[in-house]
């Protein structure tokens, strides 16, 4: 690594680790203040808030990482042009894009950094936040009742079953009074009930089975199954894995807001398979919040491209003048990333269109400004 590079990367963390710091604790204090009263309704301790603020910083990241950068990379471009140090280096035969070769592998980083939290950790995190959160009301009562699920429903549009489970434990795999409706092809209608069931070896095992069968084409046709003590499916192919996703993403469906940082691609990739037959618009929605969470992490990249010409732009300027266009581009950002969700929500544009809208607008705009910076 030359030493140019060495001093531009210096001057670029510095202050994104100043700024860093800073949003961060200024969430914090701001977020305690404003839960302090449900925390203590919640008989919290003040360990238990500790390790709710630490599992939350991922998804605060996930937030606030691309807008932190643009800001340092303002700052430290902007007092690099007032110092005519941008000028002396241009001066010297470095081009302005050998300049920015350190900022452009510091957005790549940030990309693949900002994918991983947001695919791995953070949706881990916020689900053991709420865990943390009604432990001590669950303690109060005596029960755990965070790994049962009940009256849990399962369509599962792949291969044609559809199950009813009055309660499920995601430790154990075992369920309690499940219904199986599975359509046969060609071969009419299977319903299955049964008192208990458990995956053990592989396999879906069901206990005092009950059942019968309807054949094609009529409901009226009806032939019972003789009741079983022990019947084995090797058929089903649903693992508890596919099922801990599905009560997880209703999970996620069932609070306010759903944003794209808190369904991992595998779920959404997941949900769309097992149901191809949904709605024209839940599935206008899920393809646009598939390729939004892939296009999100790009931001990091966009932001270097946009800083650029913003930043780089001679004259003695004042350092704060990098905070105002930041908040300024932050915010035009927003309104159009917000738009084009919606337009992709409402099927007006094609879902990856809608994600990538204000990447790609944001980065051929910077790489253009850039070209007719002198």
């Amino acid at each position: 690594m030359r030493l140019l590079d060495r001093y531009l990367l210096r001057e670029l963390l510095v202050p994104l680790g100043y700024c860093l710091c800073g949003f961060l604790i200024f969430w914090i204090a701001f977020d305690l203040f404003g839960q302090l009263h449900d925390y203590q309704d919640k008989k919290l301790l003040a360990k238990d808030i500790l390790e709710i603020y630490f599992l939350s910083i991922p998804g605060f990241i996930v937030l606030i990482l691309p807008m932190t950068l643009l800001l340092a990379l303002l700052y430290a471009l902007t007092n690099h042009a007032r110092c005519h140090e941008l000028t002396a280096m241009r001066a010297a035969g470095v081009s302005l894009w050998r300049i920015c070769v350190p900022y452009v592998f510091v957005g790549l980083f940030f990309t693949g950094a900002l994918f991983v939290i947001n695919e791995f950790w953070a949706p881990n995190s916020n689900e053991m936040v709420e865990q943390i959160k009604l432990s001590r009301m669950e303690n109060r009562a005596g029960i755990s009742g965070k790994d049962i699920q009940y009256n849990f429903n399962f369509p599962n549009a792949r291969d044609g079953r559809t199950w009813h489970v009055e309660s499920y434990n995601t430790v154990t795999h075992v369920m309690t009074r499940p219904t199986v409706t599975w359509n046969l092809t060609n071969e009419g209608r299977l319903y299955i009930i049964a008192e208990r069931a458990q995956y053990l070896g592989g396999v879906w095992n069901f206990y005092n089975v009950q059942g019968r069968k309807y054949e094609p084409g009529t409901n009226s046709d009806m032939v019972p199954i003789p009741q079983a003590k022990v019947m084995t499916f090797p058929e089903f192919t649903e693992t508890p894995e596919e099922l801990k996703r599905e009560i997880s993403f209703n999970k996620r469906l069932a609070r306010s807001t759903v944003t794209s940082a808190e369904v991992p691609i595998a779920d959404i990739l997941d949900y769309l398979q097992l149901h191809p037959d949904m709605p024209k618009h839940s599935k206008w929605r899920w393809q646009t919040q598939l390729q939004g969470r892939l296009a999100a992490p790009w931001t990091c990249l966009v932001v270097v491209f946009i800083a650029i010409p913003f930043g780089a732009a001679s004259g003695r300027r004042n350092v704060f003048v990098g905070v105002a266009s930041s908040i300024v581009i932050c915010f035009v950002y927003f309104i159009l990333l917000r738009l084009g969700l919606a337009l992709g929500t409402g099927g007006y544009l094609p879902a990856w269109l809608a994600a990538w809208l204000p990447n790609m607008v944001f980065g051929i705009s910077g790489i253009w400004l850039t070209l007719r910076v002198r």
